[in-house]
């Protein structure tokens, strides 16, 4: 076909596609929020399955660390299976892991409820933004579509505490994971009528040796990082991060030399898919570390219950729709380069906004920098998840998918350990400056110091909580501070990288009806690797 000929009109959706968009939020929101809703849990669930402090660590850990590592496998097996039958299979799984969790009586019941809940995590997420692609053909309506998932996604983090919190003033703990078995039965009703399958057409094995060294060296990167958090840069850390890279490095070269390999790394290649994953990890790094952050300053620092926190971090989801409406309305009129350059710099001016907040400031002030923060994130990652699925080929979106979410859990780990490790340093540093003598725990944490206040005389006590307050207060903003160079860094790259980039890229002309048209994307800046 001649390049000149034009292209159809796509599709505009219909009341039916954005019923089943709805539908697709739904996987989007719990995958997202089972990584937060332990936050308000873990106080009952240790008080009735009384974990060791091992235990307890890979009870919090393991579904985050199973979920990293099989992102990019099931958006790969997607594409060959099917992603509508990936997707079932994964509500049902995840909906059987939520009521072995509810009901776990020990803590390897409940370390191997988390793991099965992982892997059902990880069918369910690359499925659901894969699926948008086959639903939404339409570029504007594709990016608003795009929007909303990011929308649920980067929210259920902060919806997370809100629900566990809610359903913890009435029952158990486990209702937390109970809440989940309702709507994964919607989503196995409803999806066989509402959604479309779409598989590649290429009857191609599945690459077992490339998901096992994937797996491996993801694994062991975001242990690396959790360990680093946790325990600095001691054998372990360092002996997990060598693996890490080393079994990456594999990874890499199978995918280059296998015939039908996970993904095509060749797409890094591409400015526009490789600046939108260093946008996702870039943003991934920022929301995570200042979550982590803002709990313990929102609780222990202002005294609010666990419940109310969330609830004054509910404006936080508002910056995000905001962010993602705004990328919406102007991605058709404005170059990517300068409209994801601005999403990164808000970001970053937000995290000086939050940098420079004192404890007498209030959590006013605090929250309406993080609200800029996720502002600059919507925008961000509309961008960066519309630009991965516009520059793989359609039958492989199931796997760019995976390798998108795959950069944001990374991000995540990323930013936990490097932001979690500069505030904790700091207020370390804060404390054995000024009251070398408060004790180990109070040394060690903020909470520690609060809890070691309430057994001291009145004076004592006011003097170590507002030392502690202030060396707290000092660590979040070095860790924002960091936030904001790396954000402001990021933001250089995506101008460099994305310049050649019209306004509209992910239009069919760029997109899908390129995938067909070698001549096409061999003119394609979207296609193209650098010069």
């Amino acid at each position: 076909m001649d390049k000149t000929t034009p292209h159809a009109a796509p599709e505009r959706a219909t009341g039916r596609t954005w019923i089943g968009l709805a539908l697709l939020l739904i996987p989007a929101l719990l995958v997202s929020m089972d990584l937060s809703v332990l936050f308000v849990a873990a106080p009952a669930i240790t008080q009735d399955l009384d974990p060791s402090g091992t235990q307890w660590l890979w009870m919090m850990d393991v579904y985050g660390f199973v979920l990293a590592g099989l992102l990019i496998t099931m958006g790969s097996l997607g594409d060959r299976i099917g992603r509508k039958r990936l997707l079932l299979v994964g509500a049902l799984a995840f909906g059987a892991a939520s009521a072995l969790l509810a009901l776990a009586t020990s803590p390897e019941l409940f370390i191997l409820g988390r793991a099965l809940l992982g892997i059902g995590g990880a069918t369910l997420a690359p499925s659901t933004l894969s699926l948008i692609r086959a639903l939404f053909t339409d570029p504007a309506q594709r990016r608003s579509a795009i929007g909303l998932w990011t929308v649920a996604f980067t929210g259920g983090a902060v919806i997370g505490p809100i629900i566990g919190g809610v359903l913890l003033e009435f029952f158990r703990w486990g209702s937390v994971f109970l809440i989940n078995l309702p709507f994964m039965a919607l989503l196995l009703l409803a999806a066989p009528f509402l959604l479309p399958e779409f598989r590649s057409p290429a009857k191609a094995s599945f690459d077992l040796l490339g998901s096992a060294t994937s797996l491996v060296a993801i694994l062991s990167l975001v242990y690396a990082a959790k360990r680093l958090a946790e325990y600095g840069a001691d054998g372990t850390a360092v002996s997990a991060l060598v693996a890490g890279a080393a079994f990456l490095a594999v990874f890499v070269l199978r995918q280059r030399s296998a015939r039908n390999p996970l993904i095509d790394v060749s797409l890094f290649t591409r400015p526009a898919f490789a600046a939108s994953v260093t946008g996702n990890t870039a943003v991934a790094f920022a929301m995570a570390g200042l979550g982590l952050l803002a709990f313990t300053f929102l609780q222990v620092v202002h005294g609010l219950s666990p419940l109310t926190a969330a609830l004054y971090a509910l404006p936080t989801i508002l910056g995000t729709v905001l962010g993602a409406t705004f990328a919406g309305l102007l991605a058709d009129r404005v170059r990517p380069a300068p409209l994801m350059g601005l999403g990164l710099a808000v970001g970053a001016v937000g995290f000086t906004i939050v940098g420079t907040v004192g404890t007498g400031g209030g959590a006013v002030p605090f929250l309406a920098g993080y609200v800029v923060v996720t502002f600059g994130i919507g925008v961000v990652a509309t961008l960066a998840n519309t630009l991965v699925l516009a520059t793989a080929p359609p039958e492989r979106a199931g796997a760019a998918a995976g390798v998108s979410e795959t950069s944001t859990e990374l991000g995540a780990a990323l930013g936990i350990a490097t932001l979690g490790t500069i505030a904790t340093s700091a207020y370390r540093s804060g404390m054995e400056q000024n009251l070398p003598g408060a004790g180990d725990a109070a040394l060690e944490t903020v909470a520690g110091a609060a809890a070691t206040a309430d057994h001291l005389p009145g004076p004592e006590a006011a003097a170590l909580l507002d030392t502690a307050f202030t060396a707290y207060t000092s660590g979040i903003a070095a860790a924002a501070l960091t936030g904001a160079a790396v954000l402001a860094g990021v933001t250089v790259l995506a101008l460099v990288a994305l310049r050649r980039l019209p306004p509209g890229t992910e239009t069919p002309a760029h997109g899908d009806a390129a995938a067909g048209h070698t001549s096409q994307r061999n003119s394609d800046p979207l296609f193209n690797t650098p010069e």
